[in-house]
This record gives structure tokens, sequence and C-alpha cells, in this order.
């Protein structure tokens, strides 16, 4: 058995004891820890976060000319109206291409340990650019971006504004840099689960504090623990048993493609689950459709046990305590293109 497997396995016997050492809060708070907004600052490495990049951030996670096709932004997939995802199972990009897996969310994700399905972006800006160049998404270049973006007097001056240091501040690498500092503001607090968490005993009804003794007790919480209840490790999808191929294809072996390394097979970082009941379908193949379904499949295949009706039905209230404050944010007015911005491709 891998060190990995061992360790998720260990974690999830280790929670159900930790369950029963206290009242129901302080078990939680052990185990979880509530949305603290103004905590990004320190989350984000190397990337000072200041309202101007934000208010740059802000215009190019909305703007489709990042994009060779220029019909599709952060948003067509990430999109802030539903989730920080989109409406399918996988994201439609350049072409019409599908993509090969499921969307994660944008909100929130500057507290999870790395970003994709399998950590392969060590942070936000890394993860900036990568839609960007991916042949099955925005299908573009770096110097595509720089050009397009170079051609907009308006925003040569924002990043002026924003990276007033830089010799070349319109670059790939501030484009990213901005997109961080704007997703980095999306976060969701004051949810039900936050107001439990931080002292208010009833922001919880019975069935939902139900639902969150079962899971800490069953072992849910020995994955999707902490700041974003998951996000932040890496776990073996079907420890006790394989799910079905339509939710675990076989083709897609997860982190081993990061790594190179067998023990990585179907690995993935744990989802994470702040505002999991806005955003399905659910798992990496956004192959499952409702919350009832993905909490039986998580519990039969990931931790080997059954759910009574009663059971699954608790946990689905718990979860949907995760929704916190959605982001307010308008849709920009974006910078006039000029007769030296590429055309679309």
């Amino acid at each position: 058995m891998s060190g990995l497997r061992i360790a998720a396995t260990g974690a999830m016997l280790l929670f159900p004891l930790l369950a029963h050492a206290g009242d129901l809060r302080a078990d939680a708070n052990a185990v979880f820890k509530p949305i603290d907004a103004g905590s990004v600052n320190s989350v984000v490495k190397n990337n000072a976060i200041t309202p101007a990049k934000i208010e740059l951030g802000h215009k190019l996670f909305f703007d489709p000319r990042l994009s060779k096709s220029q019909i599709i932004s952060c948003n067509s997939c990430h999109n802030l109206g539903t989730g920080g995802v989109d409406a399918g199972p996988t994201s439609i990009g350049h072409g019409w291409a599908k993509g090969p897996r499921r969307a994660p969310t944008v909100l929130n994700a500057v507290f999870n340990i790395a970003q994709f399905w399998d950590g392969r972006a060590t942070d936000l800006k890394a993860q900036a650019k990568g839609p960007v160049q991916a042949d099955v998404e925005m299908n573009n270049t770096p110097a595509a971006v720089e050009v397009t973006l170079k051609s907009m007097p308006a925003y040569v001056a924002e990043f002026k504004a924003a990276f007033p240091t830089d010799a070349n501040p319109v670059s790939f690498d501030n484009m990213a840099n901005a997109i961080e500092a704007f997703e980095a503001t999306l976060t969701t607090p004051g949810g039900k689960f936050d107001k439990f968490l931080t002292g208010d005993v009833n922001a919880l009804n019975d069935q939902e504090k139900k639902g969150l003794r079962l899971f800490i007790d069953k072992g849910c919480a020995g994955c999707h623990n902490g700041v974003n209840v998951g996000g932040n490790g890496y776990y073996p999808f079907g420890v006790a048993q394989k799910p079905d191929a339509a939710i675990l294809p076989v083709a897609d072996r997860g982190r081993a493609k990061v790594t190179n390394s067998d023990a990585d097979a179907y690995v993935f970082r744990s989802a994470p689950l702040r505002n999991v009941a806005l955003r399905a379908p659910y798992f990496h193949s956004g192959a499952v459709w409702t919350l009832e379904e993905a909490v039986d499949v998580m519990a039969k295949d990931q931790l080997g046990t059954t759910l009574a009706p009663d059971e699954n039905a608790a946990i689905v209230a718990f979860l949907g305590t995760l929704n916190g404050e959605q982001p307010k944010v308008s849709y920009p007015n974006l910078p006039v293109r000029t007769k030296d911005t590429p055309r679309p491709q």
C-alpha cells in the first residue's frame, strides 16, 4: 500500500474518533476553519494584491480577446453566476472542442493547495496561464496575448498602473498576476457553516447538525477538511472500490500524469466543497448530476459504507450550509479594440 493511500486511510480512521471527543462545534472547529477573506494577502505568494491589480484582473477575467477565437473568457468556464463553474459536464473550448475534465470552481480557489484536479499548477497565477494556451480551451499563445493587450491604449495604461516598477508591464506573466489578484477576491464568507464555527450554535438546524456529525463520523472529513472543506490534499479515488467508468474514466490517470508515478494513478486533489450545492454536475468527470448521488458514490466507493436514506439527506442538508455570500461582481466595460488589435481566428 502506498504512503498516500495509508495517509488517506489513516485520516479516515482518525476523524470518527475525533468526532466523539467533545461537542459538535468543538469537533467541527478541530477539523474545519471559517473563511477569512482578509487572509488572502498572506495566502498569495510573490504577488502583492493591490487595487490596481484587482481592477485589471477583473477586466482580464471577462475579456474573451485573450482567446484565439475571441469568444472564450475565463468566465466562460468559471461562470461567477453559477458557482464559479460552467453548466456542462466538461467545458467547451476552441473550435467546440470538449475538455477532458469538469472545470473546478474559481470561488475560494485561492485557499486550495494547488490548482486543477491533478494539482499541476502551484497557484492561481500559474493556473491562469494554462487555459489560455491549451488547444482545447482558449488556444492562444503568450506572444499573441501580449500583442492583443498592447494594441489597446487603455490596457497599456492599466498595466503600467498595476505594475509601476516593471520595465515591460504589459506581459503574459503580468496578465496572470492580475488575474490571480482578482480571483483572490472571489471568496464566499458568511455562510451558515461559518456562523456555526464562529459561535452561533443555532446557525444550523437539527438536520444540518446531524449531517455535520455524520460527515465527521463517517470519515468524509478525512479528505474534505480545512478552510475550503477540501482542496488541500491528494487522495486516490476509489479506496474501497473503483467507481463506475463513467465517473472514473479509465483513460484519465489523474495525478500520475503530473508525477509520472504509478503510485499516483487515479489520485486527484480532493474537491473543495464550499458552495458545492450550487455547481452540479460533480466529480472531475462531471458524470453525476445530484448531490444525493454524489454522496452515495463517495460513501460506497471511497469509504466502503452504505448510507441510509435519512443519513444521505442529512449530509446533503449539511453540504447546503457551505454556501456562502456570493461575490458581487459587475460585468466590466472593457478597453476598446483598435485597428492594430488582432482579429478573431
